[in-house]
């Protein structure tokens, strides 16, 4: 239902990640290569990212909440986005470009990534909203937002055990995130694809390769997988 990707590494920009590759998710919102549930990701995007300038204050307590862009309207018709992206520079980066399950609001604040105003997160799938608790911390009404505020209300240690909770109440969801905090990524594959390319500079988790490079791996499914210092680690989530 959606594209996402994170990037965990040295400070690059956000237009080099998300509309600069050949196949990157500009790319994505109107010709993925490897979505399995819908045509297209025309309703709304979002970017979210941590300051380098932040982190490296962060010993001193000042400010290191995440910054967001976010958007009901397809990611190709955003000039203002396409020439602000190459000066967004970060060492942590969560992106996304949304496909509206039926019935769900498009509007920017719909939009992953999602915040508790320390980690990003964004959700490639769908849920059946009846078994999803009411937060008064959702973002938005639809499912994706109300399975954030979940996993936010239970943190993100406990996103293996949330998600398998999730699924034995709706059998059909699909249940792929992606969650940063500025030094970790974190991932889920359950129902849909989610790829892993380690660069010399960082490490890339995309729902979809953005090229051909041949270094690019898929993650098996119901798989949590955890990026930190350039290393990558994948388990098994119960119930797989």
């Amino acid at each position: 239902m959606c594209r996402h990707l994170a990037w965990l590494g040295e400070p690059v920009s956000v237009a080099s990640l998300v509309l600069d590759q050949p196949s990157g998710l500009l790319v994505q919102s109107y010709a993925p290569r490897r979505q399995k549930h819908g045509l297209m990701n025309a309703d709304g995007w979002g970017v979210g990212f941590f300051d380098p300038r932040g982190q490296e204050r962060s010993d001193s307590g000042d400010d290191t909440a995440p910054r967001r862009w976010r958007s009901a309207s397809p990611l190709w018709g955003d000039a203002s986005f396409a020439s602000v992206a190459p000066a967004l520079v970060s060492r942590c980066v969560v992106a996304a470009v949304r496909s509206a399950s039926v019935g769900m609001p498009i509007e920017p604040s719909a939009s992953a990534p999602f915040t508790d105003g320390t980690w990003l997160l964004s959700h490639n799938g769908v849920v059946d909203r009846a078994v999803l608790p009411p937060s008064k911390h959702a973002e938005s009404t639809n499912d994706s937002a109300l399975l954030a505020a979940l996993i936010f209300d239970r943190g993100m240690d406990a996103l293996g055990d949330v998600l398998v909770e999730v699924a034995a109440a709706d059998p059909n969801a699909r249940l792929n995130i992606l969650a940063a905090n500025g030094s970790r990524v974190v991932g889920t594959t359950w129902g849909d694809t989610l790829s892993v390319l380690s660069r010399d500079d960082g490490v890339v988790l995309a729902s979809e390769p953005y090229d051909d490079d041949p270094a690019w791996r898929e993650i098996p499914d119901r798989h949590l997988v955890e990026v930190h210092d350039s290393r990558v680690q994948l388990t098994p989530l119960k119930g797989s």
